[in-house]
């Protein structure tokens, strides 16, 4: 298998930090690699850097490319490996990734505050029915039955100002309680249900595979319910995206979103070849990769889910106003 991954160095991790969204009124600096395209029929391949989370459904790009899929569509893609959004939006409107795979509301924040950063497709998307891939559980018979319960409440969250709390904010409206009355505390992911069984939080929003774990425990744990179901049902929970320049390249895109479709397409059609490319891209058990419940992915994106998403940020001020998505979403 071919493993070719860069970290963010500490030099760029720093460099990024430094371009705060808040500085970036004006646009961002120049975007986009020095030469992201070979020469017109010259059968070479388009080298691209693509940032990624170390999460399940990013593990996909690595599929493609130890399948060779990129390679198929003339594409030679590195990938690199970011600490966070915080660290992946300003590497790409700087050049330093091509493409992102990340969070679409961090991208529409971006755009608001000014970042020249453009949405190239879809990705990952949450269940529109059914059971999710996130919920907000709390403890078992303890008096928080529904969403309006929450109000007063501590709820965990990975971060502020993200999907989850946009989502549970909303959720709570939707049931006749406030939202602006929920205490919203930062928690990673893996330590939300020992905070939750500490007492130190009311309820957590969580993910798979703690989702799984909590399910299996009813006595312990209850579902309180999805909230991207009552936001917006299909929400996308990641997008690609790239800066200004990189994405006025119509030739580059349509190579990235056709080989994107078919990697997809691939893992559909290879469950177990996928689990594995998860789990030695997460570091997480094989087993485990195998048995879990992932995102839908999907390279085709709805442009009025975004539309939604941005409407519902700047409903609870999330943002101060609402960027043009008509340039923002790379048609």
């Amino acid at each position: 298998m071919s493993r070719r991954t860069r970290f963010l160095s500490a030099a760029a991790l720093a460099a990024a930090s430094l371009l705060t969204l808040a500085a970036c009124s004006s646009g961002s600096p120049s975007g986009g690699s020095a030469d992201t395209t070979a020469p017109a029929d010259s059968g070479e391949l388009t080298p691209i850097t693509v940032g990624l989370l170390t999460i399940a459904p990013a593990a996909a790009v690595q599929y493609g490319i130890d399948q060779g899929i990129f390679e198929d569509h003339g594409l030679d893609v590195t990938t690199q490996i970011a600490q966070g959004g915080a660290a992946m939006l300003p590497a790409v409107s700087t050049g330093q990734i091509d493409i992102g795979v990340g969070n679409p509301l961090s991208v529409i924040t971006a755009a608001s505050q000014g970042v020249d950063v453009r949405i190239l497709s879809g990705y990952s998307f949450s269940m529109a029915e059914g059971e999710d891939i996130n919920a907000v559980v709390v403890r078992t018979g303890e008096g928080i039955d529904s969403w309006k319960d929450l109000a007063g409440k501590k709820v965990a969250v990975n971060a502020v100002k993200t999907q989850g709390d946009l989502t549970i904010m909303e959720s709570v409206e939707a049931d006749g309680g406030d939202p602006s009355a929920v205490n919203f505390i930062e928690l990673a992911f893996p330590d939300a249900l020992a905070q939750l069984d500490a007492k130190n939080v009311d309820a957590v929003w969580i993910p798979e595979p703690f989702l799984s774990a909590a399910k299996a425990d009813p006595a312990k744990y209850t579902v309180l319910g999805y909230p991207n179901q009552n936001a917006i049902p299909g929400l996308p929970t990641m997008v690609t995206f790239a800066s200004g320049p990189v994405s006025e390249d119509t030739e580059l895109v349509t190579k990235w979103r056709e080989a994107v479709a078919d990697v997809f397409s691939a893992t559909n059609d290879d469950p177990e070849g996928f689990a594995a490319t998860i789990a030695e891209f997460t570091g997480m058990p094989e087993a485990a990769a195998a048995d879990l419940r992932l995102e839908r992915l999907d390279a085709d994106l709805d442009p009025q889910v975004l539309t939604d998403l941005s409407d519902l940020a700047l409903k609870f001020k999330f943002i101060e106003s609402e960027p043009d998505l008509d340039t923002v979403i790379v048609k």
